[in-house]
């Protein structure tokens, strides 16, 4: 018990300590590739990441190699560098992370492994609007968060806030990134709930290359907003699917307006109905 009551009052002030945190360096090997490095954020309430082959398999199978692929809420780059290892040196991964703390580990790893992978990194969140936001965070070092003013239910727990800047996704992708839009096959969206006010500001980008769509159902969503989830997503002319894991051998299972409160938290497929 005794133990326990220690264990428990250094996370708390671990919780409630700012600290910045460095990072080691993992290496797996990879069928066709050999060893990849990755930069493992040591925040002591990090998960220990791994890229395995059947996770970059995973991605083959939604991006051809050459393809562009964005990830919305990069974090550290546990997806950013297997999706960038199936893209290929010939493709490109644009990594969006706000919070510039685990921004640096971001970078980290998109300078990792050059001779098969080509990540660009951006330090911003996607909004509407231009400008400076505040997000919210589960710890003073920042390690879990997003911008939770957005969703309805107030007592996430998020105490800790962090000034963060917004850019609109579509107006930055056509300046600056016209030339691979053709290219794009696959979005990712991890936001902690704000995934569907990001779709949202894409229309175009969607509509004209309708991309595969990895999004998640956040946990503290409230009905409404899960149905307007689907909703959205659906309006753009995609099929949603319940992702059991990001594995190749994963399974997926079409999903129904219905199914969205069947589960509190779990990962989804889009595919555009033009695709299937």
């Amino acid at each position: 018990m005794i133990n326990y009551i220690k264990r428990k009052l250094e996370k708390l002030k671990q919780k409630r300590t700012f600290l910045e945190y460095g990072y080691e360096i993992k290496t797996f090997d990879i069928d066709g590739i050999g060893k990849v490095e990755y930069a493992q954020w040591l925040h002591p309430f990090e998960q220990p990441k791994s890229i395995t082959n059947s996770n970059v398999n995973f991605y083959r199978k939604l991006a051809k190699p050459g393809a562009m692929i964005i990830d919305i809420g990069g974090h550290t780059g546990d997806t950013t560098v297997p999706m960038a290892l199936a893209a290929g040196k010939q493709g490109v991964v644009l990594a969006l992370e706000p919070n510039k703390y685990v921004y640096k580990i971001l970078e980290k790893n998109a300078s990792l492994n050059p001779a098969h992978t080509n990540i660009q990194t951006r330090c911003f969140a996607a909004t509407k609007d231009e400008g400076e936001f505040v997000f919210n965070y589960s710890d003073a070092s920042f390690n879990n968060g997003g911008f939770l003013s957005e969703i309805h239910r107030k007592n996430h727990h998020h105490e800790f806030t962090l000034k963060v800047q917004g850019r609109n996704l579509e107006k930055y992708l056509n300046e600056n990134f016209a030339s691979q839009l053709p290219k794009l096959e696959l979005i990712k969206v991890d936001a902690e709930g704000y995934d569907k006010e990001i779709l949202k500001t894409i229309p175009n980008i969607l509509a004209k290359y309708k991309p595969h769509l990895m999004i998640e159902c956040y946990k503290r969503l409230d009905q409404n907003e899960r149905d307007e989830l689907f909703d959205v997503v659906n309006g753009f002319g995609y099929n949603l699917y319940y992702l059991q894991n990001f594995e190749e051998d994963g399974t997926k299972v079409l999903l129904e307006k219905k199914n969205m409160s069947d589960r509190k938290h779990f990962e989804m497929l889009a595919i555009h109905r033009d695709k299937i």
